[in-house]
């Protein structure tokens, strides 16, 4: 039966109405503060990956294609230096990321990777200098606060606070780190420093350089940290890694953490430069509890630790490796 002009009137005032409760919900849900991350967080897998690239150059049917494609899908932390990413271009990057993280329903998780004396001259030396270093990081934080909506995670210098003890830099990082948290903190991005592993610095050390830059970061000028980061690019079974997390929060205050599960399937041997036999590790997003926010994959499987173990330079790709790293999950 045809509908009357008055049934059709408030047809369209309804279905008006329901549009715009849709907007305000989206208007609402958008002007919510991002939730932290958790079990269940999703990051971009990056068609900038050097796995992707990898993918692309290897032999069809080869099984270092079948290896690198397998990895290019899988959600990976990207890493920002300043000699890849330099001060004209990381804009840019972080603005694909964003693009990318929209349209995979994702977050954006990227480490930075550009302080001065990194890695203190060891497989990863390199860096900017200090004036260098502000300016780049104030243009990272610029960036990351137009991506504001992906909610980006930043792993903020791994190895830096763990490693200083040993350089004897220890208030230098300090002062390095908590100039570079003011520099990235925004409203919904996500920072966490350097937390070592496991096996590297006691728990009651490695919490006392955590609070030294939180401190001082808050005293800088309102910048903050969500917490640290253990076994970045390195090889601990989980476990260890959440027990680890727990005792070093312990003794903070309020801080959380993120583990690296990108390249421990198969645990530690003692090695941390390209230790052979390894496997990949749970997915990120897998785990999380009151301290643990979850896990990620921040080092990329497939990318070397350096000229160890026959490995090429700390970053380039490795196709023995990522081989390797995939035997239990890529055919051969």
């Amino acid at each position: 039966m045809p509908l009357s002009r008055r049934t059709i009137s408030i047809m369209a005032v309804t279905g008006a109405v329901a549009v715009i409760a849709v907007v305000a919900a989206v208007v609402l849900l958008r002007g919510q503060a991002p939730e932290p991350p958790g079990r269940g967080t999703k990051v971009v897998a990056s068609d900038l990956s050097k796995a992707t690239d990898a993918a692309a150059r290897a032999p069809d049917g080869s099984p270092e294609q079948a290896a690198a494609r397998y990895l290019s899908a899988q959600p990976t932390a990207v890493w920002l230096t300043p000699e890849g990413d330099p001060l004209d271009v990381v804009g840019e990057r972080i603005a694909h990321l964003a693009a990318e993280a929209r349209e995979q329903s994702a977050r954006i998780a990227v480490v930075v990777y550009g302080l001065p004396g990194r890695d203190c001259g060891g497989h990863s030396a390199g860096g900017l200098d200090a004036d260098a270093y502000v300016e780049w990081t104030n243009a990272l934080g610029a960036a990351l606060r137009d991506a504001a909506d992906t909610a980006p995670i930043v792993i903020l210098e791994p190895d830096s606070l763990a490693l200083a003890p040993e350089c004897g830099n220890v208030a230098e990082r300090v002062e390095q780190l908590s100039a570079a948290v003011t520099a990235l903190s925004a409203d919904g991005t996500w920072i966490y420093v350097d937390g070592g592993h496991s096996r590297w610095l006691p728990a009651d050390e490695m919490a006392d350089l955590i609070d030294q830059v939180d401190r001082a970061a808050r005293q800088d000028g309102g910048g903050s940290i969500r917490g640290f980061v253990t076994n970045v690019s390195n090889f601990q079974a989980t476990d260890d890694e959440v027990a680890y997390a727990h005792d070093v929060a312990a003794r903070l205050e309020g801080l959380h953490a993120i583990i690296d599960t990108g390249r421990n399937g198969a645990g530690a041997n003692g090695e941390w430069c390209n230790p052979r036999n390894r496997l990949i590790g749970e997915a990120g997003g897998t785990i999380g509890d009151e301290v643990v926010d979850t896990n990620l994959w921040i080092k990329p499987p497939g990318e070397s630790d350096g000229e160890c173990n026959g490995g090429p330079a700390a970053g380039r790709w490795w196709p023995e490796a990522a081989v390797e790293l995939t035997r239990d999950v890529v055919p051969d």
